[in-house]
């Protein structure tokens, strides 16, 4: 049996269809559709019927898929613990993330793995399904998302939540100090920036909006937040951003906390094929992002710090 036409008919198999299939392994539906015919006759069995405009699973089919599946896993796996071995080159650690996780919070928690010498890191940012799609194919070790696996998915991998962050307004300097009083009813009519509407945070935020009952002027939607920051940082408008990088932000932005979005958070997830993490990385990961992602008192902005400070001196007074 030739193991690349195996995997041929296991990529169709899990990705739902040839084209789909075609494009993820980047050959043309006519290449990978005589490849599977191939071993289909070498099994001298049918595993892939034509039904309408699709492919579905002979019963062979499926039986053959499920032992493709396995195999597949274990190479991955095997690939995986050999290449943490000691081998004299650098181990190729290759990490996909969502553009909405922050870039200054993928450096905190992917820079203190370049500090072993053994690894050489790789990581890109795309759309998640297209990260999912090189993870099965194994092109990832792990891919940074900020929501889980969809239910249903094709790609056979698991959710490992990395933490969980609180969410603040940021604005250029000018701006910042003219939301901050009466925040958040000064956001009424104020220029904001959000992300993108397939956005976890873009549905709490327009449900916290709507309990303040502040009528914001959205004037841009962005699915890259580096992007939207940099937007931010002209002063065109105001964005939320995580408060657990909120010093990154504020030094690279030149921004200002503008104040805390309560009840708004962001949670983000490592995504790998292991059931349980064994890779020697994705476990450092973890345990990085479990000391930057922990519980934390949110930062209080400097205009409501002095407020704080002169209702507590009040109170002694009293």
């Amino acid at each position: 049996m030739n193991l690349k036409h195996l995997r041929y008919f296991w990529a169709i198999a899990r990705f739902g269809g040839l084209s789909r299939a075609a494009e993820q392994l980047k050959l043309s539906p006519a290449t990978l559709s005589g490849q599977v015919a191939e071993l289909q006759l070498g099994l001298g069995v049918e595993l892939l019927r034509q039904v309408g405009r699709g492919l579905e699973l002979t019963d062979a089919g499926r039986v053959a898929y499920s032992y493709a599946d396995e195999i597949f896993g274990l190479t991955d796996e095997l690939e995986s613990q050999v290449r943490a071995m000691p081998s004299g080159r650098a181990r190729l650690f290759r990490v996909g993330m969502t553009d909405a996780v922050p870039r200054s919070l993928a450096y905190r928690l992917l820079a203190p793995l370049m500090e072993d010498q053994g690894i050489r890191l790789t990581a890109s940012h795309e759309r998640l399904d297209v990260l999912l799609a090189d993870l099965a194919l194994h092109r990832l070790e792990v891919v940074i998302a900020d929501r889980p696996l969809p239910t249903g998915s094709a790609v056979k991998a698991y959710n490992h939540v990395l933490g969980t962050t609180p969410m603040g307004m940021f604005a250029a300097p000018a701006l910042a100090k003219r939301l901050r009083q009466g925040f958040p009813a000064s956001l009424a009519g104020a220029p904001l920036l959000v992300s993108g509407r397939d956005s976890v945070v873009y549905e709490q935020l327009r449900q916290w909006l709507e309990t303040h009952r502040v009528a914001a002027r959205i004037v841009g939607e962005f699915d890259d937040g580096g992007l939207m920051k940099t937007f931010g940082a002209s002063g065109i408008g105001a964005f939320p951003a995580p408060l657990t990088v909120r010093s990154e932000i504020e030094r690279l932005y030149g921004v200002e906390l503008v104040g805390v979005l309560e009840g708004v958070t962001e949670r983000y997830y490592a995504i790998s094929t292991e059931r349980r993490a064994t890779d020697p990385q994705v476990v450092r990961l973890l345990a990085l992002a479990d000391e930057l992602l922990s519980e934390a008192p949110a930062p209080v902005p400097p205009g409501q710090a002095v407020k704080a400070r002169t209702r507590k001196l009040a109170r002694k007074a009293r």
